[in-house]
């Protein structure tokens, strides 16, 4: 298998963005011109495209003299999580981003990028807040890390508990080391849904992490996206949470674990009502406010901090209310 080298000659690229492709016709466009907009020759875009067509192909050959690309052929690999890691292994960067063909970069985003990479080279991850876009680009509300901006690494033990609360990280804003991706294995292939969310924990034990209060890219919510579609497909949907809680709880210390776990089951039980009532069941969500009030009022607090639930949501209300969710 073999990645097509860029059409232009350069310099080896400082960042490789992870594009998996299939039928992206209707986002393509407004993905790529926002990476175009930075203007940065010292950035690749590794398109791994299965699309049975030529539909996505041919607008991204329009952006040929403004985007260095790097493809690579899928050789029958399909799904956005095998062919995410197969753009990792032929990504010629040290440091790498992951962008869903239907999300965006904000202006400035290569420049942030590269700061956050000059200041921190060897950290494992950069973590970011993120806009959350409807299907006409307005943005319905932002998405950020309970976590504290600033120079310093986030200190492990208390991203752990927060992170095995909840995934709050959209995958279109954190920058990975690209060996710290493959030491960890990349994306698991069985965890379709919370393939990133246990990425993120393992990048978190393997090396730093730093924290940047800063939006450079946007998230789509639209009801034909992947994580809507999953969340209605998956007759798993809980026991894909629950795989990545038991596989990491032991990094907890003992004294918080169970803490820890009760924070979690709540929080599961909170994601699986709300994937029910946007499939038209609600009968779930009595039994997930229950599990919140019995965390009690501290426990909920924690629980409403770390899991961003109110940021999460709220945005897809706006969307609905406005008719374009």
């Amino acid at each position: 298998m073999q990645a097509s080298p860029a059409k232009h000659a350069v310099p080896r690229p400082w960042l490789s963005v992870i594009l998996p492709v299939y039928r992206g016709e209707e986002w393509l466009e407004r993905t790529l011109s926002s990476i175009a907009a930075d203007s940065d020759p010292g950035i690749e875009v590794v398109v791994i495209d299965s699309s049975p067509d030529d539909g996505s192909m041919a607008i991204i050959r329009r952006f040929a003299d403004r985007l260095n690309f790097r493809f690579v052929d899928p050789d029958g690999i399909d799904g956005c999580s095998p062919k995410t890691n197969l753009g990792v292994r032929h990504a010629s960067a040290r440091h790498v981003t992951w962008l869903c063909q239907d999300d965006l970069w904000l202006p400035g985003r290569a420049a942030a990028v590269r700061r956050w990479i000059t200041g921190r080279p060897d950290a494992a991850l950069h973590l970011a807040p993120t806009a959350i876009i409807d299907k006409d680009d307005k943005v319905r509300g932002i998405w950020r890390c309970p976590l504290a901006d600033g120079e310093a690494p986030v200190e492990r033990s208390a991203l752990l508990e927060k992170l095995l609360v909840q995934n709050f990280v959209a995958v279109v804003s954190p920058v990975i080391r690209r060996d710290a991706w493959l030491a960890c294995g990349g994306l698991d292939l069985d965890l379709w849904y919370t393939g990133d969310w246990d990425l993120w924990i393992k990048l978190a034990l393997h090396g730093e992490v730093l924290y940047h209060d800063t939006v450079t890219a946007a998230f789509r919510i639209h009801g034909s996206s992947a994580t809507t579609t999953g969340s209605r497909a998956a007759s798993n949907f809980k026991a894909q949470h629950r795989i990545v809680v038991e596989r990491h709880i032991a990094a907890i210390p003992q004294g918080r674990r169970a803490q820890v776990r009760r924070l979690a089951n709540a929080s599961i039980a909170v994601n699986s009502a709300l994937a029910d009532a946007a499939n038209g069941q609600l009968r779930a969500l009595g039994a997930a406010l229950l599990s919140v009030l019995r965390l009690g009022p501290v426990g909920a607090g924690r629980y409403i901090h770390r899991s961003r639930i109110i940021e999460r949501v709220l945005p897809r209300l706006r969307a609905k209310s406005a008719g374009v969710l």
